[in-house]
């Protein structure tokens, strides 16, 4: 499986520690490179601002994305050299750096290929795995800068780990897995002088200028922006909220925290598939309307409205390529006290074929194009929760990970919602769960655990669930929360 966490929880064992990182010479000629045509995204857009409007936080506000993974043999330092300046040329995201100009536009610069020029240096030896982690968050810049990544390898005796860090400027969780997956071919291709078989990547550049040209002229009346708007007056004109009391104040930062359970294993997850698969429905809409039910069941609203992150890569160029191609789709599903889970897969299903549609216009332009006047208020650096499901299974180099030690980090930022991701991977299926790092929030997420896992259970083991438990009143230990469903 692949270790998900926070950086705080990533533990590489101690070894001598090598760094590659831009050059002085390659920095000063990037920072030259002139504005672009091609704006970034919106969600880069609203990322950078967010980012400048924190950057007096106290700690890093933008999010650090860590993969890591181990590879047998002594380290060949040249021909990691050559692996990274490769990779780094092969996506174009990563030739990009962004500037505030006087009149408040976020501008995009993109540097020559030919300009890419990662050095390595030594560190020597790192005796803990707190001293790397370390290490790692001080020497990787934050996303105003071009060179927001660094890579670095620990070396041990007959292995080594490798490591990439990147702001999330770049990168989602599909281009994590990639980056993996390139890194070790590239990697084992300038060791052994054979080809690296890898296809060719898209251009993440060309999707944001296609992404902008395709919203730009979008108006309130565009049936994309009306049903958008719609369904935020329906949900009492503003953002879904976590069901549950968080404890965070309006003012300030509250710290991330995190928690990871395993909630069923494979056997329990085909029962449940089939369930859903015989309802016309997928396993995506099954986790979505377990959610939909826990929070009918903390609030008592008739209606839940979920969100769940979709990836915007439409060719097969631009599933090889790194950058942060997400949006959100929109699930509004109609929820009742006499609601079961079989009663509400299927329409679940139904809301998220519909959101799918909706999802091509990103949230953010959504937002910027509501009415001064309309019900519907959204505020500035808004978030909402999210529900995410990835079939880990079906990921470039998914059969791999076991055998790599492979990992997925993130640094401790700052969190006002909370970000689920249930994957599931051959043998079982995890939940991770982002949150804010509060006393109220660790109280409610382990009540929303002990809920999901109490509905998970029953439709694996029934083929059903049917509100009115009372699991919900006493958080489970621990340990109990980390028992596989049907184990």
């Amino acid at each position: 499986m692949i270790n998900f966490g926070l950086i705080d929880e990533w533990a590489p064992s101690a070894g001598h520690v090598t760094t590659w990182s831009a050059s002085a010479a390659s920095t000063a000629t990037a920072s030259k490179a002139p504005v672009h045509p091609a704006p970034p995204s919106h969600q880069q857009e609203e990322y950078l601002r967010a980012a400048r409007r924190n950057e007096d936080a106290g700690f890093r506000f933008s999010r650090l994305c860590l993969i890591s993974f181990d590879l047998e043999g002594p380290l060949d330092v040249d021909a990691m050299t050559r692996t990274i300046n490769e990779f780094v040329g092969r996506h174009d995201t990563f030739l990009s750096w962004f500037s505030v100009e006087p009149d408040e536009r976020i501008a995009r610069h993109v540097v020559d290929a030919d300009v890419v020029d990662f050095t390595p240096t030594r560190y020597g030896h790192f005796g803990d795995s707190g001293s790397i982690r370390d290490h790692v968050q001080a020497k990787t810049p934050g996303p105003f800068h071009w060179d927001c990544l660094t890579f670095g390898t620990i070396e041990r005796e007959g292995n080594f780990t490798v490591y990439f860090a990147v702001d999330h400027l770049n990168s989602d969780g599909i281009s994590q897995a990639l980056a993996c997956v390139d890194l070790i071919a590239l990697y084992g291709s300038h060791v052994s002088g054979n080809p690296h078989g890898l296809q060719q990547a898209g251009s993440y550049v060309d999707y944001c200028r296609r992404e902008r040209a395709g919203t730009e002229a979008l108006t309130v009346d565009d049936p994309q922006v009306s049903q958008w708007i719609e369904l935020l007056a329906q949900n009492g004109g503003r953002l879904p909220t976590f069901p549950l009391d968080l404890g965070v104040d309006s003012e300030g930062y509250t710290r991330s925290a995190l928690r990871t359970v395993r909630i069923m294993d494979e056997e329990s997850a085909q029962r449940i598939e089939d369930v859903c698969r015989g309802l016309g429905a997928g396993f995506n809409s099954a986790v979505l309307a377990v959610a939909g039910l826990a929070a009918h069941e903390f609030t008592g609203s008739d209606s839940y409205f979920g969100m769940t992150p979709k990836s915007t890569r439409t060719s097969p160029a631009e599933f090889n390529a790194v950058g942060w191609f997400t949006n959100l789709i929109p699930v509004p599903v109609d929820i009742t006290d006499d609601s079961t889970f079989t009663s509400v897969v299927a329409d679940t299903q139904s809301s998220y074929e519909r959101g799918k549609a909706l999802s091509e216009v990103s949230l953010h332009r959504i937002v910027e194009l509501i009415p001064a006047d309309s019900p519907v208020q959204v505020g500035k650096g808004w978030v909402v929760p999210m529900v995410s499901y990835i079939d880990v299974r079906k990921l470039p180099g998914a059969q791999m990970f076991d055998h790599i030690n492979g990992g997925v980090f993130g640094n401790r930022g700052s969190s006002e919602e909370v970000f689920l991701w249930i994957n599931r991977f051959p043998e079982y299926t995890v939940m991770t769960l982002m949150y804010p790092g509060t006393v109220e929030a660790d109280e409610s997420i382990g009540r929303y655990v002990d809920k999901i896992l109490q509905i998970f259970s029953s439709v694996a083991a029934t083929g059903d669930y049917a509100p009115g438990g009372e699991a919900d009143t006493v958080p489970a230990s621990v340990e109990d929360r980390t028992t596989l469903v049907g184990s």
